[in-house]
C-alpha cells in the first residue's frame, strides 16, 4: 500500500525540575543552595531520507513523544536532556498544521529536518535565587511543558516529468520503455495503485526523473476514482506529458485530453499552467491516415505551443522525439531555484504572547493567557515563598486589575494553567484617606 498523507500527534519532553539543595559539607556549615537546573526536554523533530518513498512507516504508529529532561540535582549538577525524536520522512514530504493547514516547512531535499515540537526549558535550580539578604532560598522552578501539536505529512513525488492520461492510456509502458523502470502492466483500467518513478536521460546527456501518475476519470479532483491524493505529486514536476491512446479516433482522442486537461485545471491553477506535450500512444495500431487524422486535430486544437509527438510505448517508436521535445522544455529557466540542502521553513518559533483575557464560562471563572500559564506551570505550588513570587508576577502583568475590572469579587475561584486560586486583591491604602 502507497501511502501519502498521514496525521501525526507529536510531543515534545517536558522540561525538568529544578533542585531545591543546600550544600552539606564538613568544615563547610554555611555552603549556602546548590541546587541544579533542570534538563531540557527533548524535541520532536522531521528529517527527510533518501531511500523512503512513501509514508508507510506511520501506518500502524502516530503518536511520538520525546523524553522529558532530567531534574537537577545538588553541588549544581545539571540534568540531562531529554532524548528527542526524529521522525524519517521521504524527500518531497511536506508539513502542515492539522488543524489551520498551515504550511510548517517543505523538506524538498535529503537529510533536511525541521522540529515541529520544541522541548520545554528545564527548571532553575535555587541556587539562581540566592540574594546578600536571603542566602538561603528554597524557591526553585519546575520544567516548562513540551509542545504538543497535531502535523499532516503529505509526500508530493520530486520529478521533473509527471506522465497523465485516462486509464489504460499506456503510461506505465512509456514509464517502462524510457526509464527501465518496472511497474505494473496490464491491459485494464487503474492497474496502476500507486506512483512509479524512473530515470530517463535526454539526448543531451541530462538525466531527469519521470513519475508514472494513476489514471485520473472525471472528478477526480473530488476525489473520484483513485482520487485527488495522486494529482498533488504533479505539483514538483517541471513538464507534464499527456498520454493519448490514439485508437479512441480522432474525436475520442480530443475528447480525452480535454478531460484531463480539465482535471488538471479543476483541481489547480497551477497544473493547468505547466509546460506540456502531448504523446499519441498504440499509433502501432492505426493505419497511416487514421493517425494523420488524429494528430491534424490535435494540433488545431492545442496550438504551436503544445508540441504533439506520436509514439508507440510498447515498440518504442517516436520515444526519442519525445525526449528531444521533453529536453527543449525543460532547458528553459524554471524561475524556481531553492538553494540546495535547505528546508522552506514557513513558521518558526514565535515570540512569547504576554497577553492573558478573563473568561466566564458556566460559573468558572479562568484567566486564559501564554504568559501566564506559563509562570503558574514553572511554580513549585508546595513552596509558600515561590507562590507569594507568583502572585507578584502576575500582580504586575497585570491579572489582578483584569479580574477587578471584570468584576470578580474577593474570595472567587480562580482557574489558571489548570491551578484553582482564591481571588484575594492586595489591600491598597487610599491616598486621600491618608493626607487626611
Amino acid at each position: 500500500m502507497f501511502l501519502d498523507e498521514v496525521v501525526l500527534s507529536v510531543s515534545a519532553g517536558h522540561g525538568g525540575p529544578g533542585s531545591n539543595s543546600l550544600r552539606r559539607e564538613k568544615f563547610v556549615p554555611k555552603g549556602g543552595p546548590d541546587g541544579g537546573d533542570g534538563g531540557r526536554g527533548g524535541d520532536v523533530l522531521v528529517r527527510s531520507r533518501l531511500g523512503l518513498s512513501s509514508l508507510q512507516g506511520f501506518h500502524l504508529e502516530r503518536t511520538f513523544r520525546a523524553k522529558p529532561g532530567r531534574p537537577g540535582e545538588g553541588s549544581k549538577r545539571h540534568g540531562a536532556d531529554g532524548e528527542s525524536v526524529v521522525l524519517a520522512v521521504p524527500c518531497g514530504t511536506m508539513i502542515f498544521e492539522a488543524g489551520d493547514g498551515q504550511l510548517l516547512a517543505d523538506l524538498d531535499g535529503p537529510e533536511q529536518q525541521v522540529v515541529v515540537a520544541r522541548g520545554g526549558r528545564g527548571g532553575k535550580g535555587n541556587f539562581h535565587f540566592a540574594t546578600a539578604t536571603y542566602q538561603a532560598p528554597t524557591r526553585r522552578e519546575l520544567g516548562e511543558p513540551g509542545e504538543e501539536r497535531q502535523i499532516r505529512l503529505e509526500l508530493r513525488l520530486i520529478a521533473d516529468i509527471g506522465l497523465v492520461g485516462l486509464p489504460n492510456a499506456g503510461k506505465s509502458t512509456l514509464l517502462a520503455t524510457l526509464t527501465g523502470a518496472h511497474p505494473r502492466i496490464a491491459d485494464y483500467p487503474f492497474t496502476t495503485l500507486s506512483p512509479n518513478l524512473g530515470v530517463a536521460e535526454l539526448p543531451s546527456g541530462q538525466t531527469v526523473t519521470a513519475a508514472d501518475v494513476p489514471g485520473l476519470i472525471e472528478g477526480a479532483h473530488r476525489g473520484a476514482g483513485l482520487g485527488v491524493g495522486f494529482l498533488r505529486h504533479l505539483g514538483r514536476t517541471k513538464l507534464l506529458v499527456h498520454v493519448v491512446d490514439a485508437g479512441l479516433g480522432t474525436r475520442g482522442v480530443l475528447a480525452a485530453h480535454g478531460q484531463v486537461a480539465e482535471e488538471l485545471r479543476l483541481h489547480s491553477q497551477e497544473l493547468a499552467l505547466k509546460p506540456a506535450v502531448v504523446a499519441l500512444n498504440k499509433i502501432d495500431l492505426l493505419s497511416p491516415q487514421a493517425l494523420a487524422e488524429a494528430e491534424s486535430a490535435l494540433v488545431s486544437e492545442l496550438g504551436p505551443e503544445v508540441p504533439v509527438v506520436s509514439i508507440s510505448a510498447s515498440t518504442g517508436a517516436g520515444t526519442e522525439s519525445l525526449l528531444q521535445e521533453c529536453s527543449k522544455i525543460l532547458a528553459r529557466p524554471s524561475g524556481r531555484s531553492p538553494e540546495p540542502g535547505r528546508f522552506q521553513l514557513y513558521r518558526g518559533p514565535q515570540a512569547r504572547d504576554r497577553t492573558f483575557r478573563v473568561i466566564r464560562d458556566d460559573g468558572v471563572i479562568s484567566v486564559d493567557g501564554e504568559s501566564v500559564a506559563r509562570l503558574v506551570r514553572l511554580t513549585d505550588m508546595a513552596d509558600d515563598a515561590a507562590v507569594m513570587r507568583l502572585q507578584a508576577q502576575l500582580l504586575k502583568l497585570g491579572v489582578e486589575e483584569a479580574l477587578t475590572k471584570a468584576g470578580v469579587e474577593a474570595g472567587s475561584e480562580v482557574v489558571i494553567a489548570g491551578q484553582v486560586f482564591t481571588f484575594f486583591p492586595e489591600m491598597r491604602a487610599d491616598p486621600v484617606a491618608e493626607r487626611a
